[in-house]
């Protein structure tokens, strides 16, 4: 179907109506009328905007009791003087072992017996007889005073002279402060000196302050570390004496024995040593300590002579 021409020589399909336009109509255009302004639109409730708000409420919640849980957790620790360890933690550590060596290796006589400790004897050995003196013998009245030890013992003449150094021998680390002494080798090896010697000193030997200890057990260890620690390695021990006695009335054991061994640049191949450990009364035991080298045997008679002179300050 062909469309009728318009007066302006435009074409429209038959039938139908156009209205005239703002260009080929004068006059003011008539607008559309604009509806009626309503209520805002409000989001229905789950929509985007409730949901974070709810999200951010939970997350803040969350945070919060997270903080005071830790606050917890850290007022209880200072507040059972535990501050600085983990909440997390086993078992509390064990506590270091302070006690000195000979505690730690004699336990008190209440506890099981040690291995180093066999039966003692029903009764001590009498005290030993004070010998005749010789060369070196005993100043008139003199005496070596240790009042840290608790003891005293005689001053001899000439070779001995007074001990004016600190020794801390052995693992057991006894601290001979008081004596006599002489050279009877100058630097064998080089720089060291050999010596004769009488010293004592006072050795911790029970826990705590405690009075009484093991003293077989004291007494056997001080020998065993003054072979093992004192004497060049390997040696031989030749046993004299090795029991429980008094000194001066005081309970005691007494050890006394002769080293064979061999050091290079040494002349001495022996040596005469007697250790005797003291219970005096106090925490620790007092230790008398006399070696005489095998090159001068005429000396031997002090090891003697110094125990059956002791006293109990």
């Amino acid at each position: 179907m062909n469309p009728t021409p318009s007066s302006s020589g435009s074409q429209a399909s038959p039938g139908a109506s156009w209205a005239a336009g703002p260009v080929t109509r004068l006059g003011t255009p008539t607008l559309p009328p604009i509806p009626p302004a309503g209520p805002p639109t409000v989001p229905p409730s789950g929509s985007g905007g409730g949901g974070d708000r709810r999200r951010l409420w939970w997350f803040g919640g969350a945070a919060g009791a997270v903080l005071v849980i830790g606050l917890v957790v850290v007022l209880a620790l200072t507040l059972t003087g535990r501050q600085g360890a983990s909440p997390f933690e086993g078992k509390p550590r064990a506590a270091e072992d302070v006690r000195p060596p000979l505690a730690r290796r004699c336990p008190p006589l209440a506890g099981s017996a040690t291995p180093t400790s066999p039966a003692r004897p029903a009764d001590p050995a009498p005290e030993p007889r004070v010998p005749p003196g010789a060369p070196g013998q005993p100043l008139a009245g003199e005496r070596t005073v240790d009042r840290e030890a608790g003891i005293s013992y005689p001053a001899y003449g000439a070779p001995w002279r007074p001990w004016r150094a600190v020794w801390n021998a052995g693992s057991l680390q006894v601290p001979y402060k008081v004596g006599q002494h002489f050279v009877t080798e100058e630097a064998y090896d080089g720089f060291s000196d050999y010596h004769a010697s009488i010293l004592s000193a006072a050795v911790p030997a029970a826990e705590n302050d405690a009075l009484t200890f093991d003293l077989e057990c004291v007494g056997r260890q001080v020998a065993h570390d003054a072979r093992t620690e004192y004497y060049p390695q390997p040696n031989r021990m030749e046993p004299i004496r090795d029991e429980r006695t008094t000194l001066d009335g005081r309970p005691a054991w007494v050890t006394v024995f002769r080293l064979h061994f061999r050091s290079e640049g040494l002349r001495a191949t022996d040596e005469l040593v007697a250790i005797a450990c003291i219970d005096v009364g106090k925490p620790s035991a007092a230790v008398l300590y006399v070696s005489v080298p095998g090159t001068h045997r005429q000396f031997d008679w002090v090891v003697d002579h110094a125990l059956a002179s002791v006293q109990v300050l």
